[in-house]
Parts: structure tokens; sequence; C-alpha cells
């Protein structure tokens, strides 16, 4: 059992950055698999990046592919998504979510979820 947070949402411009945070409380971090997921109006849900509970291996949408990154300090029970090069296409909720097993893109594969933070790119 774990509980999700996200903060660090807000408005920026476009090719500005922003950094979401990811809090989890009643169990140990390292043992979950933590994946960032985002929901625009109107459009389903989205696998954004993922980092193993294993061995800490990462995973990126080939949308978000060399503008975010994802990473954990477990000792904060933390996982952070920097977001650089923003463009209007990635306004979205975010949301974290947690498993027990290796990254899927399957947002049924995570059994704990935060309540999201919302992002916006625009000039």
């Amino acid at each position: 059992q774990v509980q999700l947070v996200e903060s660090g949402g807000g408005l920026v411009q476009p090719g500005g950055s922003l950094r979401l945070s990811c809090t989890a409380s009643g169990s140990d971090l390292d043992v979950y698999t933590i994946a960032w997921f985002r929901q625009a109006p109107g459009k389903e849900r989205e696998g954004v990046s993922c980092i193993s509970s294993s061995d800490s291996s990462t995973f990126y949408a080939d949308s978000v592919q060399g503008r975010f990154i994802i990473s954990r300090d477990n000792a904060k029970n933390m996982v952070f998504l920097q977001m650089n090069s923003l463009k209007p296409a990635d306004t979205a909720v975010y949301y974290c979510a947690a498993g027990g097993t290796g990254c899927h893109w399957a947002g049924s594969e995570y059994a704990y979820w935060g309540l999201g933070t919302q992002v916006t790119v625009s000039s």
C-alpha cells in the first residue's frame, strides 16, 4: 500500500522547463516501479516515462525522448520528471503511478495513482 502526491505543475511558455515531483508514503519507494502518465482533454491517457524498481532503468515515450528526464531519490521517497523544451502538445494533467513489477505502458498495470498536477504550455 502506497500513497502518491504530485506537485510542480503550472503554466510555462513554449521552450520552457518544469520539474514535476511525486512523493510516496506508506511504503518504501524502492520496491515500486514508478511511471508518469498524462491525459489531455478529449484524448486518451498515455504513458510518458517509467523508471524500474529493480535496476532503475528508464524508458520514454517517443514524443518526449530527449526532452524529459525521469529520476528517483529513494532516500526521500521521491520521483522526479524534468521536462525541458516544452511544447503546447505537452499540455495535460500529469499523474504518477506505482506498480510492483517492471515498466509497462498500460495504465492498468499500476495499482496506485496520484491525483495529478496540471501542466499548461502556452504563449
